[in-house]
């Protein structure tokens, strides 16, 4: 499927290289200069998370060795390729996501960074987490486990705590938290279900499970586990009816049927 869906990467950049001639050198660079997708994910992270200490050079062997050594990755990236083109309407070119969207960006490295804490390698992941806030303004924490097909939309400001799950097929939009309470240690951060929308500058704190489907509503604080297929909102969060879909990540749809 990667390598499908690399020729068609290229042929969007051979169309856009046509309407803004301007950006050749950026496109070839990025895109056409690469032989697969796996060669210029590496090479734009490395390019963005690179510093004076740890040079761009240093940070492709690194991400070109993740990349080789774990198929699952660059599986993961497909998948999410996949959902940011069905989910965004403002995405007409997989290749849109790859080059200006610092939500998959941030995704991307964040799965290179859990190969290295996989692999014990602490230091690299708590370099690349740091460098990842700091150039994308997302903190995901290296240990926390998230599956594919995710649509991190816009994604300033989120937050995903260290013993955090999330399973495949879930969006998140801006400004959400999936944190602890301050209070615990060990298995304190949330555990989200597949088809789980969250909605921009929601909360959810602690070792609490949001069930398949569930819609959580803008702005919401949610300290309590959520039933599958339910909407919640509020401060602190309750449950006001359910999602019009079964899936709402996948349909992006922000309306819900009333309980009553």
């Amino acid at each position: 499927m990667a390598k499908d869906l690399w020729a068609i990467i290229r042929e969007e950049i051979s169309d856009q290289l046509l309407q803004e001639p301007d950006l050749a050198s950026y496109l070839s660079k990025r895109i056409l200069a690469h032989q697969d997708l796996a060669s210029a994910i590496s090479e734009l992270l490395a390019g963005k998370l690179a510093t004076d200490d740890v040079p761009q050079n240093t940070l492709k062997g690194v991400f070109d060795e993740a990349l080789r050594n774990d198929d699952s990755i660059l599986e993961a990236t497909t998948n999410d390729l996949l959902a940011i083109r069905e989910r965004d309407p403002a995405v007409q070119h997989y290749s849109t996501a790859i080059l200006y969207f610092k939500g998959f960006q941030a995704l991307q490295a964040y799965r290179i960074g859990h190969w290295l804490w996989q692999q014990d390698r602490r230091g690299m992941a708590l370099l690349l987490q740091s460098r990842i806030s700091e150039v994308f303004a997302v903190d995901i924490h290296p240990a926390a486990r998230i599956g594919s097909g995710i649509l991190v939309d816009h994604a300033t400001g989120i937050v995903i705590g260290e013993t955090s799950v999330l399973e495949d097929n879930i969006s998140i939009l801006q400004s959400v938290t999936l944190g602890g309470t301050g209070k615990e240690i060990g298995d304190r951060h949330p555990k989200i279900k597949s088809g789980v929308l969250i909605s921009a500058g929601a909360a959810i704190l602690g070792n609490v499970t949001i069930g398949e489907g569930a819609w959580i509503g803008a702005g919401s604080v949610v300290l309590q586990d959520i039933p599958p297929h339910t909407t919640v909102v509020g401060v602190p969060g309750k449950v006001v009816g359910t999602p019009r879909t079964k899936q709402p990540a996948l349909d992006m749809d922000h309306h819900l049927n009333n309980k009553d």
